[in-house]
């Protein structure tokens, strides 16, 4: 033991560098500031600020006189500025991908904005929306070639070496962009409230106000307004006034532009303006600002903007965090590993289902080995322990915030919850579906591997790409498990584990040779453990069959005949819960599993475990039901997405035996409410969903477009006209899609056929008929509605002429037009850049305007093809009128399909009890996470102990318990510290433990048989009516009238009530009390009770191993 001791001493701080991966920002010499590293947003909040400032002095009072009430045109922007924040909103905060979440801002803002300045409302108050724009793309196309030259030429520099090796790290495009397009917004709103002129001027692009006149008719209260509007007349006259003239640069003078003519009072005989454009000026300005702060950047490794440091420090590093992965997103129409998922699942069903077994391989191998005298798969290395704790948890490794949350519990030496203590198990059961979505080296690497490794480091002699041949591989100088101290883990593969054909889980689970610090002894996919008094586990694969093959049948089949004694006990451990799912779905699977319990075991069967269904929930045989199985549990909450509960209430029958519910997690009325989400958070939840539905919707009214007759829409005035009109509108649509567009038509059957065919089979054929029919009617409904909408949006705006009057190029023929006018060019420059372009640089501009302006576009080819149909126009034209229409017409859906997506969810799950899983996974619940604690007693009783966390911590940081043990306790193996788990929760989880609770109790007791390696007399031979199965909840009534007993449990947030009266002298009570203070150990049973009195600092203490069993000196 000395010699496994010393092997754990060469950990050290090496296996925290090696092993921990955490994101490090430094703020000096070398940096990885997140993008834009050149902190535009923050000039982009400026640029805001001072645009309120700009539009609070200016707009203010005309809005306040001039606002149109006209209900059209509330009614337009209602609609827009809705749907554009309903799509947005998924973004507005943090988001899962960042770079789809710029995406999509930069898209909403190009269509909103290209959307809105047609609309009449902003001409009142003032805004000439089509200068800005025109002026904005201008300057946008000038700022982007001006730094993409820059960056260019520093880079070659750099090349030559002129420049620092910092200078070589190439800037991002989008920073670029991003940096560009606040530099245009900053020149636009300053053209827009201070105009191109010089400071003495009494006009504001052609408009002559009074300042008293301006506020002389406005509240009191509004008087205020006139100091700022004065102040901010002082900023564009003097802070951000013209430089100067040409002939204070004349060097310059030819490549500069110039300002509007200075009118004091009033121009009189023309004339030219020899003063330099202030918003030249100032676009000159800021992109000397970018080049100077990047050239410094660059060349010295330290930016302007960033923070000064502190004097005794160089280099500081932010606050490590933990590299956790999200929740799976099921419903991701862009994910590459759901794809490969479904891929995985037809190969597996088509080839190893019935064909291909690994199960028939790993049989075959078991038997060459036992004619080599080998053990096998049997493990009875527990079995002379006096006691035993051990845990069992199912379907983890999907988000790291909820696996790393259980798996640090699951390591902690001991939780304390009220007044138990709960010591670590020394063997860990996992129950299936070990990560998500697929079986993958990444999938077992980040969501299983790296938060178990978090929670509990494995020692410095486990090498990762390490393959163990002979297992079970242990540490130097332990010669058998029974001399092993440390936990260790047994794993069986769930359905989401075979869809490899098992080959993931056998190259992790039984070719390695530890889980964190937890040891894998395990060869095969399925396993059987003797433990202490009597008490066996069986694990069994399932594969995709949901039963157990013949080979594996015949295994345990003649263990229970030849190994498991007429009075010992066995617990089953299976992934699928068949007897919830059989009664749910009216069906029977898993025979060959009902006849290894009802015909081999024979009433040996005491409990049977499993996951798969990501809840717990509890169910006790009622009495008078000889030979069944007496408990049934559920407990797949390990990591995996919340399951509902309350589709699951009515069951009560399993195998001719009548159970009732003991408890469910969450509870039946929480499970309802949690349903809810689906209409109020699909989107939010499942945002990639928008490539799916877009499309599809996008499909059905193709051919819809346009809606040329929609005169009768504009002719009843009255509320009921209009939707009469409205719905004609959509029928006659309908009609000419049935009859004319075969891609719409062909679209709406293959809705209707996966929409029947994604209805579960529960129910009849004919109900899933009708029911996927209604699916298919209410998407098809909306997308003709949002279709009608958009169509009538655009017909209104045509009829005002704000749409489709001046053809494609209107924007830059218009700001062609008013160029010279605020833009005097008197030396040519502009003549001469199109010369040089070869005519590249008006045309770029003409077409950025065209591209930008996709309304003008959409309205003009609309116009063109109600005026002479669709074939006498170009191909190109109706790709361009199409790609417009997709563009907004997105916007519009994707909100709305995932509203009628979740609504549909929320009705089936709640209503007709269908989809219970793909309800709940489209929510992605990281909450309500619970584990078995389970206690063999000395005396062969079995306490079971549910642990549950309701909510799982989104934040960590780094245990400074931890990091101060791993320098002060370098010898000591993770499994002995006080402190394994390298991260804390922080911010609203105060408590260490997330505040873990104990949703179940109850306790198997054994004064009904007669075991030899048990203590005390047990006189009542066999099982049947007569074996008692004791639960806290059962002894309430007993218990009641002690005076010394207290109630431990209450009514749990959720609703379920577990009521626990556990008395000082009870025999649970005395068991932990006796476990905590005990000495003396067996092997693998030596627990944490030294780990919490030892001082940090003290030597391990020496093992001495006689006879199997094994002392502890200090």
């Amino acid at each position: 033991m000395e010699r496994e001791r010393k092997s754990w001493a060469d950990a050290g701080m090496k296996n925290v560098r090696t092993s921990t991966a955490v994101r490090t920002v430094r703020t000096m010499l070398t940096h990885e500031i997140p993008y834009p590293h050149e902190h535009s947003r923050h000039a982009l909040l400026a640029v805001v600020a001072i645009s309120f400032f700009f539009i609070s002095t200016d707009n203010l009072h005309i809005v306040l006189h001039k606002l149109d009430k006209n209900i059209k045109w509330w009614s337009i922007y209602a609609f827009l500025l809705g749907f554009f924040y309903f799509f947005s909103s998924p973004f507005l905060g943090k988001t899962i991908q960042p770079s789809y979440s710029n995406f999509s801002r930069w898209y909403v803002g190009w269509l909103l904005i290209a959307a809105v300045y047609h609309l009449p409302s902003f001409q009142s108050m003032g805004v000439d929306m089509r200068m800005n724009l025109s002026l904005f793309l201008t300057l946008f196309l000038a700022s982007v070639l001006a730094l993409l030259l820059f960056h260019i030429g520093f880079l070659g520099l750099w090349y030559l070496g002129f420049a620092a090796r910092l200078a070589g790290k190439r800037p991002e495009i989008l920073t670029i962009v991003q940096n560009s397009t606040v530099l245009s917004i900053a020149c636009c709103v300053f053209f827009s409230h201070c105009g191109n002129q010089a400071p003495a001027r009494s006009t504001f692009l052609g408009r002559q106000w009074s300042r008293n006149l301006l506020f002389e008719d406005l509240p009191n209260w509004f008087a205020g307004w006139q100091n700022i509007h004065q102040a901010k007349e002082l900023v564009c006259t003097q802070l951000l006034g013209t430089v100067g003239s040409a002939q204070d640069y004349p060097v310059f003078s030819k490549w500069v532009l110039y300002g509007e003519l200075v009118c004091n009072d009033a121009c009189v005989g023309g004339g030219s303006s020899d003063s330099i454009s202030p918003v030249y000026s100032l676009w000159a300005t800021f992109i000397g600002l970018y080049i100077a702060n990047y050239v410094v950047e660059r060349s010295t490794g330290w930016a302007l903007t960033h923070p000064q440091p502190e004097e005794d420090k160089t280099q500081r590093n932010t606050v490590p965090v933990p590299d956790f992965l999200d929740m799976v997103p099921w419903y991701s129409g862009t994910s590459a590993d759901l794809f490969k998922t479904a891929f995985d699942l037809l190969v597996s069903v088509t080839l190893f289902l019935g064909r291909f077994d690994m199960r028939t391989m790993q049989a075959a191998m078991t038997q060459a080995q036992q004619h080599g005298n080998q053990d096998g798969i049997l493990y009875d290395h527990l079995s002379k322990c006096k006691e035993l704790w051990f845990d069992f948890m199912a379907d983890t490794g999907d988000g790291g915030n909820s696996t790393y949350s259980v798996a640090r519990l699951l390591a902690q030496p001991s939780l304390t919850v009220g007044d138990l203590k709960l010591p670590r198990g020394h063997l860990l059961i996992v129950g299936g579906d070990l990560a998500y979505p697929n079986p993958s080296t990444y999938s077992y690497e980040r969501r299983l591997f790296q938060p178990f490794e978090y929670a509990m480091q494995p020692p410095i002699s486990y090498k990762p790409e390490h393959i163990a041949v002979k297992k079970p591989e242990l540490p130097e100088g332990v010669d058998s498990l029974e001399t092993l101290d440390t936990p260790q883990c047994f794993a069986i593969p769930g359905n989401h584990d075979w869809f490899d054909g098992l080959d993931t889980f056998m190259r992790y689970i039984c070719h390695r040779s530890w889980l964190g610090g937890w040891l894998l002894p395990q060869q095969k996919s399925y396993f059987a453990l003797h433990l202490p008094c009597g008490w066996w586990v069986f694990g069994l694969d399932q594969a995709l069959h949901g039963d157990i093959d013949i080979f594996q049948f015949k295994y345990f089949s003649e263990i229970a005949r030849e190994k498991v004694g007429a009075n010992e006990m066995v617990i089953l451990v299976t992934h699928e819960p068949n007897w919830l799912l059989d009664w749910y779905w009216i069906s029977s699977t898993g025979r060959n599993v009902n006849h290894l319990i009802q015909d081999h075991l024979k009433g040996r069967c005491r409990i049977r475990l499993a996951g798969d269904l990501h809840h717990y929930m509890h169910h006790s045989v009622l009495p008078g039901t000889p030979g069944s199985v007496e408990h049934l549990i559920v407990n797949g909450s390990g990591g995996a997405f919340l399951h509902p509960t309350h589709v699951f209430a009515g069951f009560s029958q399993f195998q001719g035996a009548s159970y009732e519910t003991r408890a469910a997690y969450p509870s039946f009325k929480e499970s309802r409410r949690i349903a809810w989400g689906n209409i109020l958070e699909f989107r939010k939840k499942n945002w990639r969903f928008d490539v799916i539905g877009g499309v599809v919707y996008f499909v059905l009214v193709f051919s819809m477009f346009p809606q040329c007759e929609l005169d009768k829409m504009f002719q009843d005035n009255t509320v009921g006209g209009h939707v009469r009109e409205f719905s004609a509108g959509m029928g006659r649509a309908f009609m000419d899609m049935l009859e004319h567009s075969y891609v719409s038509v062909t679209g709406l059957l293959v809705l209707v056929a996966l929409s029947v065919l994604f209805v579960p089979v529960k129910v009849s054929r004919s109900k899933r008929v009708v029911i996927g029919l209604l699916h298919a009617s209410a998407h098809l409904t909306a997308a003709m509605a949002l279709m009608m909408m958009l169509e009538i949006g655009l017909e209104t705006c045509v009829r005002h002429r704000l749409l489709g009057t001046s053809g494609y190029h209107s924007l830059y023929d218009w700001y062609h037009s008013k160029e010279g006018d605020h833009f005097p060019d008197p030396t040519g420059l502009r003549a001469r850049m199109e010369s040089w372009t070869f005519g590249l640089y008006p045309a770029c501009v003409k077409y950025l305007m065209t591209a930008f302006d996709m309304p003008e576009v959409m309205a003009v080819t609309r116009s063109n093809i109600c005026k002479t149909g669709m074939d006498s126009l170009p191909r190109g034209f109706v790709l361009a009128y199409y790609t417009s229409v997709f563009l907004y017409y997105w916007v519009f859906s994707t909100p709305v399909v995932s509203l009628v997506f979740g609504s549909y969810l929320f009705a089936c799950i709640n209503w007709l009890h269908l989809h219970f899983d793909e309800a709940f996974s489209s929510l992605r619940i990281a909450n309500y996470k619970s584990f078995l604690r389970c206690h063999i007693t000395p005396t062969g009783d079995m306490d079971i102990y549910t642990l549950a966390i309701d909510k799982v911590p989104k934040e960590w940081a780094l245990d400074p318990q931890w990091e101060l043990e791993q320098t002060s306790q370098v010898g000591l193996a993770a499994h002995r510290r006080k402190h394994p788990s390298q991260w804390m929760p922080v911010g609203l989880h105060r408590n260490r433990n997330y505040n873990v609770r104990i949703i179940d109790h109850f306790q198997i007791k054994r004064d009904h048989c007669k075991i030899n390696d048990c203590k005390g007399k047990l006189e009542v031979p066999g099982r049947s009516e007569e074996s008692a199965v004791t639960s806290t909840n059962d002894q309430n009534a007993k218990n009641m009238d002690s005076s010394d007993s207290a109630a431990v449990y209450g009514k749990s947030s959720s609703g379920l009530h577990v009521m626990a009266n556990i008395t000082e002298d009870s025999q649970a009570k005395r068991d932990v009390k006796q476990f905590d203070g005990s000495r003396n150990r067996e092997g693998i049973c030596t627990d944490v009770d030294g780990i919490e009195e030892q001082d940090e600092e003290s030597e391990v203490g020496n093992f001495q191993v006689n006879g199997g069993s094994k002392s502890a000196t200090p």
